[in-house]
């Protein structure tokens, strides 16, 4: 039941959630609370207080599993026993090469031990992992800010 709490892929390790939300230059400009595994991305995006900061202007680009959320832009699905028109495979391109880039942040943050690894402190604990990220994300932030060599 404990492990089912914090679910992972990996039957002896348990996972940690966090949201983060960058901009076109690859700042990250918000970092949620750590949820545990089993918690869903969208209740982590609801909970976030992100929605709240973001109008019709400036949208969200996200996975299919935010389908329906408002200020969200999500892939379009195929429809059941359908195809996608060509319309909608180029949008779901667009999409997905601007969520590539994204990814490549997530990248940036797995890079440090304390993300990218096995979390080896206590995990009722929080308050310390949230603060961990905020740190590593700000670290991130001053890394890719700096020139290149």
């Amino acid at each position: 039941q404990h492990k089912a709490y914090y679910y992972s892929k990996s039957p002896t390790n348990c996972a940690f959630k966090i949201q983060i939300a960058c901009d076109f230059s690859h700042r990250i400009l918000h970092v949620s609370e750590f949820y545990h595994g089993s918690v869903h991305d969208i209740k982590i995006l609801r909970e976030s207080g992100l929605l709240e900061h973001t109008e019709q202007t400036a949208q969200i680009i996200a996975g299919k599993g935010f389908v329906g959320e408002a200020y969200v832009t999500t892939p379009r699905k195929k429809p059941r026993r359908g195809e996608l028109t060509d319309e909608d495979k180029n949008f779901n391109r667009d999409i997905n090469s601007t969520r590539a880039a994204i990814e490549n942040i997530n990248q940036h943050l797995k890079i440090y031990a304390n993300l990218g690894g096995v979390y080896r402190g206590a995990i009722d604990n929080f308050h310390k992992i949230t603060k961990t990220g905020h740190v590593v994300s700000a670290l991130c932030n001053l890394n890719l800010s700096k020139p290149p060599i």
